[in-house]
């Protein structure tokens, strides 16, 4: 969507007129856009959206993204190395990791011993996937996972890394995927935002900070970007009345406003004018919608129970998760999970079990319960962090407590539901699992992918921006169709 689009939306004939510097040609050709705006508006969402969205059918129509802030470590949990045991305590041959792939964190050690796993594997489900120990719920539905081993990334660095996991680019200020999402395809339900971002933070520690520009609408309009459930006291910030006054006030007060803001509108054209009477709008709804919504204890008791003891608190993964299925079943179309902790420097056993103590049985009950919903299939589940941890040891090493570095080379993401084949890994490392040997996948790749199953093309999801259109796959990025049903 261009400028254009915006102000024809917006603007009466006599605003145009007055406001307009492009003379009687430019009539003609408003004249002319008009007519294929109103061609257009025919194909349009029943909530926003670009008209010509989707490009073709979509597998999916939401989406529920798992990020786990930190960089989980691959070979703990789903790259499975027993050969490496017979290695313990070698040096890593600068040949398979050269100093220059190291942070400064690590860069400065005298040793780059090699640290195993130390946690048990085995094979899971009729695909036979391995997993480890610390995941005993995923494993009873494993053969709903596609597994993909050989994803990579440039960048080294926790924010660099989470930024172009988000939006495309290492570089802050472009727009989330929910985002582009939200403006592409509009939203399925008016009372509800149509990207949702919720936080949580580990056992393991505190974790990496979340910045909001990782769910923000970057250089899109204001009204795409994410609205954040917060964890304590109000779920939105801002969203109820004072007290004292009543909704019949707030109403009057909001239509005043809208008028106001609607004589601005007329006058300037500002698109953001326009995004502001949309968000009260939409607050002003969400006041009747969200108290029912994060009403998570109106659940069936086994329902609560599948989640696990943390689904009824407040901020906590369990209740993310459970509250992302109520998110989705509602129309929200893009629901994004941080959860922080992931970040294991010094000691990866011990993190990884308690990240996972977090996060194994509620990921899999999200899954089961979609399933049992019948909307698992069609809703993608996309779960991963901003890279992989190193197989070298960062500090001390014993057989059961070593540390790991990042590692943007290669590791894992898994994707469930939505169109993808369940059942399967995708990809492969070598024997350190340091590099990628079959099939890699970008962070574009995914992005591209992820796109494809809502049913827009990559490459024609754009928006202009200082001289230049962006998409959220940069200029590279391809469809990877070999997960896909």
């Amino acid at each position: 969507m261009d400028t254009l689009y915006d102000i024809q939306m917006q603007q009466t004939r006599r605003a145009f007129l007055r406001g307009g510097t492009l003379g009687l040609g430019g009539i003609a050709l408003g004249s002319l856009y008009a007519r294929e705006l109103q061609a257009h508006e025919v194909r349009r969402n029943r909530v926003g959206g670009l008209a010509e969205l989707p490009h073709f059918a979509p597998k999916a129509k939401r989406i529920i993204y798992l990020f786990q802030s930190g960089g989980p470590s691959q070979m703990d949990l789903f790259d499975y190395k027993p050969d490496l045991a017979e290695h313990f305590g070698k040096e890593i041959p600068k040949s398979v990791y050269p100093d220059e792939r190291k942070t400064t964190m690590t860069s400065g050690q005298k040793s780059f011993p090699i640290a195993p796993s130390a946690m048990k594997f085995a094979q899971h489900g009729k695909s036979g996937i391995w997993l480890s120990e610390t995941l005993p719920h995923l494993a009873q539905v494993i053969d709903e996972v596609c597994v993909i081993k050989s994803m990579y990334t440039e960048a080294i660095n926790h924010d660099p890394a989470a930024t172009l996991f988000q939006t495309g680019s290492v570089i802050p200020g472009r727009p989330s995927m929910g985002a582009w999402l939200s403006y592409g395809l509009g939203s399925e339900n008016a009372n509800l935002p149509a990207f949702v971002a919720l936080t949580s933070n580990g056992s393991a520690k505190q974790g990496q900070p979340l910045y909001d520009r990782l769910w923000g609408a970057g250089f899109l309009p204001g009204r795409f970007q994410g609205v954040k459930f917060h964890g304590q006291g109000d779920a939105v910030l801002d969203l109820y009345d004072p007290p004292g006054v009543t909704r019949r006030q707030r109403r009057r007060m909001l239509d005043s406003l809208k008028a106001i803001n609607g004589k601005q509108a007329d006058r300037f054209a500002d698109p953001a004018i326009a995004t502001r009477i949309a968000q009260y709008e939409l607050a002003f709804r969400m006041q009747m919608s969200v108290p029912e919504l994060i009403d998570v204890r109106s659940e069936p008791e086994h329902t609560l129970k599948l989640y696990g003891p943390q689904a009824t608190q407040a901020g906590k993964y369990a209740y993310n998760c459970l509250l992302a299925r109520r998110l989705a079943e509602r129309g929200v179309r893009f629901i994004q999970l941080y959860h922080r902790g992931w970040d294991a420097h010094g000691n990866a056993p011990g993190g990884v079990k308690a990240q996972c103590r977090d996060t194994d049985q509620p990921t899999a009950a999200l899954l089961r319960d979609l399933q049992m919903r019948g909307m698992l299939e069609d809703t993608l589940v996309v779960w991963g962090g901003e890279f992989g941890r190193t197989v070298y040891c960062q500090g001390k090493l014993t057989p059961n407590k070593y540390g790991r570095d990042h590692h943007p080379n290669c590791f894992t993401y898994w994707l469930a539901g939505g169109g993808v084949r369940g059942g399967m890994t995708f990809g492969q490392t070598d024997d350190f699992s340091v590099n990628v040997t079959e099939n890699p996948v970008h962070v574009h790749d995914l992005q591209a992918t992820i796109l494809h199953q809502m049913g827009i093309d990559h490459e024609r999801l754009t928006y202009r921006d200082q001289g230049r259109d962006f998409r959220l796959t940069d200029v590279h990025g391809k469809v990877v169709k070999e997960l896909l049903l």
